[in-house]
């Protein structure tokens, strides 16, 4: 991390100075107002939190702070998106890393009985440099709410309100548009009401969201009429893979999936239960701790578990829900009428929790939508950039209902027997081939952005076909040039809301003047087209908005720095200092070699802009400054 730019300061550089010496958790007007603190809200709070000029609000019904989470699987492509924050090592260190899943089948032998029929790696080799982990839902939300203590807004959580009503009127109040009438729900409220304007209102508040069902929009769907039980429990047991993520297919008991949990010691139980009637709902049925618990055990014959302890438990009936839009522009009017009002998360789409995807596509949702808003209350970019945020995300949701919808069926069937092609159930082996098969989809990291305003062409994408456009820019590790530390190239995107160009040079000497590089370093930074140039405000560092990188194929002993061109030195900050962490060079050392590992041509080199959510916004080549300037052109306001 970089610190000390305008001068020494002692201390935890993770705090930065507070923008007010007072910050008003109460204010009544605010560019941001976010309804729920889960996931989603947090996301989105601790990134705009960074920003000093954007007010933000948080409000939560709840009377404080979650202890206990119903979510506890972290995909791979959010470890990334931690990376971003600055806490994914933190979450690495607590965590249960899940390295292995085992099946179980009934044993052919004495079916009553259950026999482990096949083992698979969890995520493939390469997919990520971090790994799929487990950690209870809360903990997630601490580190998001110290990033948001830490950061210059000082932002907390409001608890005790509710939202009675909302408001939209941009002829009344072309500021703050948004009217919110919220209910003061702590003890001694009396009924008291507040009311806060806003210009952005984003409803994280769940599926029975209040902001959802102020737009008048709804979730849509369907139910399994099936019921599961979850419970984290302290158990003893002589069932050989409690500390492997387990997915168990019983004969006749119905299924189970266990996955471990943090600390050595805790252990999550996905139970399935009895299949539900048209019209009936699982809390009518009275369901216990211990019937649970008795499930459990039928299911694992011919092991036990004796549970000790219950942290937490609950009964849920699997369904897909889905809304229609994730914003409040009526379909047909995005061309005249710019979002205002937002849902993300449980607010716009449900879903079962086995496949572990509910958590993860909620912050990536608010994750989407964080640096947009920023981008817009900053004057940066066009306010037509904020339809973007349901066109993308929406698209996801319905991957993700599609995929859980069948995810959740082959898990809840019945086992077929050996040799059995024709009856009912699924093949166990079949379902180990579908997990294998989705792998890449529940580590989150195929998603892909079609394209759009923000998204180009896959032209060129042949240049460095390891880094497809829309989707997300696969780190792979580099050498700083400055100071040669080993490093991942991609742990330089930072949720600053900075887009990054990075420059992948051709073949030759880098500080030829014929070379593809410092045609672009040319124009970049003097050309009056230059995206650099014409977005940068006046009297900022140069890469206050575009954040250039140069990678170079040459092993990091055999360059000199101040052989580089000027352009990859900037000068920064009130003393002009020299930043040296723009240059990196293919880690030759210890055979990872990003031009090969990302299938970047070496000849022609090439480069890869990437948004400030981590996405490929594009490829070209070294010489595509006229493409290059025509995407920001496309969004991107002169300050």
């Amino acid at each position: 991390m970089q610190f000390h730019l305008n001068g020494f300061q002692p201390g935890d550089p993770e705090i930065h100075a507070p923008v007010e010496s007072r910050v008003d958790a109460n204010a009544q007007e605010v560019d941001v107002l976010i309804v729920g603190s889960g996931p989603a809200g947090l996301t989105l709070a601790a990134q705009l939190a960074a920003f000093p000029q954007i007010r933000t609000r948080i409000v939560e019904q709840k009377p404080g702070p979650m202890e206990l989470g119903q979510a506890d699987g972290i995909a791979c492509r959010t470890m990334e998106m931690f990376e971003a924050f600055g806490f994914a090592e933190k979450i690495a260190k607590e965590a249960y890393w899940v390295n292995e899943t085992t099946f179980w089948k009934p044993d052919p032998e004495r079916r009553v009985h259950i026999h482990r029929s096949g083992r698979i790696q969890d995520t493939e080799d390469g997919l990520s440099e971090f790994p799929h982990v487990i950690l209870n839902q809360a903990r997630v939300h601490d580190r998001y709410l110290e990033t948001m203590r830490n950061a210059p807004r000082r932002l907390e959580p409001v608890y005790n309100r509710r939202v009675a009503e909302i408001r939209r009127d941009d002829a009344r109040d072309a500021d703050y548009p948004v009217t919110v009438v919220l209910d003061c729900l702590e003890e001694g409220g009396d009924g008291r009401q507040e009311i806060v304007k806003a210009r952005y209102v984003v409803g994280c508040d769940g599926a029975r969201s209040k902001v959802r069902e102020a737009l008048g929009r709804s979730l849509r769907g369907d139910s399994a009429n099936q019921a599961w039980g979850v419970m984290d429990v302290l158990a003893v047991t002589d069932f050989p893979d409690i500390r492997m993520k387990a997915a168990i297919h019983s004969a006749n008991e119905g299924n189970m999936l266990i996955i471990p949990r943090e600390g050595g010691y805790l252990v999550r139980l996905y139970i399935e239960l009895d299949k539900l009637r048209e019209d009936e709902r699982v809390a009518s049925r009275n369901i216990t701790p211990d019937h649970l618990v008795a499930a459990a055990n039928r299911i694992l014959q011919p092991y036990t578990i004796d549970v000790k302890e219950i942290a937490w438990w609950s009964v849920y009936e699997i369904g897909q829900r889905l809304t229609d839009k994730f914003d409040d522009v009526p379909e047909g009017e995005e061309g005249t009428r710019a979002p205002r009002i937002f849902i993300a998360g449980d607010a716009c789409h449900t879903h079962s929790p086995k496949a572990g995807q509910g958590m993860n596509v909620s912050m990536q949702d608010s994750f989407n939508l964080g640096w947009k808003l920023a981008a817009v209350l900053q004057g940066q970019c066009t306010s037509g950039l904020l339809h973007s945020y349901s066109g993308e995300r929406r698209a996801i949701a319905k991957e993700l209902i599609d995929f859980d919808r069948e995810f959740a069926k082959m898990f809840s069937a019945a086992p077929k027997e050996e040799g059995d092609s024709e009856g009912d159930g699924v093949d166990p082996k079949e379902f180990q081939r579908y997990f294998v098969k989705q792998g890449r989809f529940t580590a989150g990291t195929e998603t892909r952005y079609g394209p759009s305003l923000i998204t180009g062409a896959a032209d060129h994408e042949n240049l460095a076909n390891g880094f497809p456009v829309g989707m997300r820019f696969h780190s792979a590790p580099v050498i700083r040039l400055a100071d040669a530390k080993p490093m991942q190239l991609g742990h330089v995107v930072k949720a600053d809301g900075r887009w990054r160009i990075f420059a992948f040079a051709g073949a030759g000497d880098p500080a030829c003047e014929s070379s593809g590089l410092l045609g672009l370093l040319e124009f970049l930074f003097r050309s009056e087209n230059s995206p650099v140039v014409r977005y940068t405000p006046e009297g900022e560092d140069i890469d206050s908005v575009i954040d250039l990188r140069a990678v170079f194929q040459q092993d990091f002993r055999t360059m000199e720095l101040s052989e580089l061109p000027p352009y990859l030195l900037p000068s920064k900050g009130r003393y002009g200092l020299r930043d040296y962490e723009k240059v990196f060079c293919a880690d030759l050392k210890n055979d990872c070699d990003v031009f090969d590992m990302r299938g970047i041509d070496r000849q022609r080199g090439c480069m890869v802009v990437v948004r400030p959510d981590q996405y490929v916004a594009q490829v070209l080549p070294l010489d595509g400054t006229a493409a290059l300037a025509a995407l920001f052109d496309g969004f991107m306001l002169r300050r």
